[in-house]
């Protein structure tokens, strides 16, 4: 029951960014000119989701590695694609980011900050992987906001855990819940990991098991039940697996044993101890003031701080 306990709102907040940078005008600048679209069009998603959601607690979870080491160990190819440039050994790859998106990303965070919105990022974790951590130890519901599909694999109607994809700015959202999973994937959100990991994520850059695409991966988890129980139907020559499926699926052995721990959130990430209350006045009232003239954040943050305060 939704509003009994405490609803727990995480912002998977890169997702949210790109969005808002894409989405509204790079003509929407600071006085000094530099564009400002990302950090106004964030303040106004935020704004939204507290208007029409009323979460008790609310996290901006971050990116403090978007392509940890330990899951480029398993797979070479996770996200390969998206690396813009290759830097010197021993340092960190750098993800292709807009050019004028990557300056704003500080000021983000400097507003989060100074408005007193938890803002959580965990040195070689992704969002993804905070978002799991912070769902798996709340006691309440827990509204998910991201444009990536990976976290449907938290959705679990029982603990009213649901994820408010955006379609259209986040005015419009689709309300993910495991109804709507059953209904658009056959899979509910323990399945959804499984899913993904046989027909694989190009955007990722998770290979998937050749052949095996979303129908047939649903088809076949709706049969077996999961990932381990389809693997171990390979060895029994009486499961009704096709002899192609049987063999793409033998061939893709190394792939399976370590794709789960890529694909699925990690669950054991060290979060800070942070205070995850939705602010109702700014944590530190002066810098929020100097950012907002620097800035220029006019109507998008003053609507925010209103809608804080009501």
């Amino acid at each position: 029951m939704r509003g009994v306990t405490r609803c727990l709102m995480l912002l998977d907040t890169a997702s949210l960014y790109f969005r808002a940078y894409f989405g509204v005008p790079d003509s929407v600048k600071a006085p000094d000119g530099t564009p400002v679209n990302a950090v106004r069009g964030l303040l106004d998603f935020i704004d939204r989701l507290v208007k029409d959601h009323r979460p008790d607690d609310l996290v901006a979870c971050m990116d403090a590695d978007w392509r940890p080491q330990w899951r480029v160990d398993l797979i070479p190819s996770y996200k390969a694609h998206r690396v813009a440039v290759e830097t010197e050994a021993g340092r960190p790859d750098e993800e292709e980011v807009p050019d004028t998106l990557s300056p704003q990303v500080p000021v983000i965070e400097e507003v989060l900050d100074a408005l007193g919105i938890a803002r959580v990022g965990v040195e070689g974790y992704e969002a993804d992987d905070v978002i799991g951590t912070f769902t798996g130890r709340a006691d309440g519901p827990v509204d998910i906001v991201t444009g990536d599909r990976d976290l449907y694999q938290l959705v679990d109607d029982k603990r009213g855990v649901r994820v408010l994809y955006p379609l259209k700015g986040v005015g419009t959202l689709q309300l993910t819940d495991e109804t709507w999973l059953r209904e658009k994937y056959g899979v509910d959100g323990s399945g959804y990991a499984d899913l993904a990991l046989l027909r694989g994520d190009p955007s990722d850059g998770l290979p998937g098991v050749p052949g095996i695409g979303e129908k047939t991966a649903a088809k076949l988890l709706d049969q077996f039940g999961d990932l381990a129980a389809i693997m171990a139907a390979v060895d029994d020559p009486k499961a009704k697996l096709t002899p192609s499926q049987r063999k793409r699926l033998d061939e893709s052995r190394p792939y399976v044993a370590v794709a789960p721990k890529v694909v699925r959130v990690a669950g054991d990430v060290p979060l800070p101890d942070v205070d995850t209350a939705l602010p109702h006045t700014p944590r530190d009232p002066a810098a929020l003031e100097e950012l907002a003239a620097r800035w220029g954040l006019g109507g998008s943050l003053q609507r925010l701080l209103t809608t804080l305060g009501d």
